[in-house]
């Protein structure tokens, strides 16, 4: 039967809105993630929107995230946009949204939706305090398209894990007319040296991440040009950047600064450690160490700690077993560190004071917290596991999950080395990036 009356004009109108998006935006939300892509310009139209949504329409697919597009800001409605998970801005320009469209975005980000910004999304609503604070930079300029050098700052984001620490692709490098460091997690940041036109004295981001304001944000400075969007490495770093914005992984997106490596993934970082018992550690490609046989510990054995802030990232392979001890007085027997220090265990399965984020035989992590932060086995994950005085607390990818204080007189957590175990032979347990910041000396 068809529609008469208003109700044909009802049906109508919104066919028009529909009529401006590619894919099922009418539809009911399904079970897996969705995304919407806006591709609205008001300014310069770079000629690789096409290509980019095709990839992220792709990329959506092979995921499991259904992708709908559109360059019609009617979307920007709060019924609309609770039906998805996160929205894209692929190179928007200018001033796309009215105020009321504003005002619906803020909406949906302060009640937890996702964001991700592609290249020229940092080209967009300069008048617009609210965006600029999720995008997290303002465009300023850019120099020719050209070769550069990206730096990978974070090896654990789903956006990043698989690069190389040095990663030489050809874009258009945006200058920023702020350093949002101090604001966000800098994933990848460009070698200024490696290029020319840079303008941000040495310190250029160029991928980050952060909690914005009650939603997860993402930005990559990437994407300017079509063939981006046929690169393997970048398609894959916009897939990691689309799986942690909408909720499908976890990362430890807050600012970090402050912190000087122990090992970054070279042999010569490795001078300062030590093996205690059998089995070893081995160094992988990718800069990364493995567990091999056990049951041993590498131990930092050129300075003990006081207190502060150690991170680092870990990897099972599937229901594996090691940890990080924290605590112990110089040994080469690894039982010392388990008799007179603490170990914050990863295993993926055993009893809740022996599994992830636990302090081993002592006290359980926060569950529900522990495993709406972790990711399963094959992802990295980020440790800290910061230590003042007596008092012990752990965060899984930017979550805190635990709190203890020692009271057992025969241990001190005030003095202390560090270690990393390799658990048997039947575990496989990779670390990588493991840096510390030290803190003032407090008592508890």
């Amino acid at each position: 039967m068809r529609p008469t009356g208003q109700l044909a004009t009802v049906i109508t109108g919104a066919a028009l809105l529909l009529g401006c998006m590619s894919g099922p935006a009418a539809s009911e939300p399904d079970a897996g993630e969705r995304v919407l892509v806006f591709s609205k310009t008001a300014g310069f139209r770079h000629d690789s929107i096409p290509d980019g949504v095709q990839a992220l329409k792709d990329l959506g697919a092979s995921a499991g995230i259904t992708v709908d597009a559109t360059e019609d800001a009617r979307a920007f409605t709060h019924a609309n946009l609770r039906r998805y998970d996160a929205v894209v801005f692929l190179s928007t320009t200018g001033d796309v949204l009215n105020t009321a469209q504003q005002r619906a975005f803020e909406r949906y980000v302060r009640q937890g939706g996702g964001f991700l910004g592609v290249h020229a999304a940092a080209d967009t609503e300069y008048d617009w305090a609210f965006y600029g604070q999720t995008v997290g930079a303002y465009f300023q300029s850019h120099p020719a398209i050209q070769q550069a050098t990206v730096q990978v700052e974070d090896g654990a984001h789903a956006a990043t894990s698989h690069l190389p620490t040095a990663w030489n692709r050809t874009d258009e490098w945006y200058n920023y007319r702020s350093n949002p460091r101090d604001r966000v997690r800098v994933l990848a940041s460009l070698d200024e040296s490696s290029y020319s036109g840079g303008t941000m004295n040495g310190d250029h981001p160029m991928a980050w991440c952060h909690t914005a304001q009650g939603g997860r944000a993402f930005y990559t400075g990437g994407g300017h040009t079509k063939e981006s969007y046929a690169d393997p490495a970048f398609r894959q770093h916009l897939l990691g950047g689309l799986r942690w914005t909408t909720g499908a992984v976890q990362a430890d997106c807050r600012p970090e600064n402050g912190y000087r490596p122990l090992f970054d993934g070279t042999a010569e970082s490795l001078s300062g450690w030590r093996q205690a018992g059998p089995g070893s550690f081995q160094l992988e490609a990718d800069g990364s160490l493995t567990t091999t046989g056990g049951m041993g510990m590498l131990w930092y054995a050129d300075q003990g700690l006081g207190s502060y802030s150690l991170k680092l990232d870990w990897r099972m392979a599937g229901d594996d077993n090691s940890g990080v001890f924290v605590g112990f007085p110089p040994s080469d027997d690894p039982w010392s560190a388990v008799d007179n220090g603490y170990e914050v265990q990863i295993d993926a399965t055993d009893a809740p004071d022996r599994t992830t984020g636990a302090v081993y035989g002592f006290q359980s992590a926060d569950l529900a917290r522990r495993d709406a932060a972790l990711n399963p086995p094959g992802e990295w994950n980020t440790y800290e596991i910061r230590v003042e005085g007596e008092r012990l607390r752990v965060w899984l990818n930017g979550v805190q999950i635990n709190d203890f204080t020692n009271t057992d007189p025969a241990r001190s957590l005030r003095d202390g080395h560090i270690g990393i175990q390799n658990h048997g032979a039947d575990d496989q347990v990779s670390f990588r990036n493991i840096r510390i910041k030290e803190l003032p000396t407090r008592g508890n």
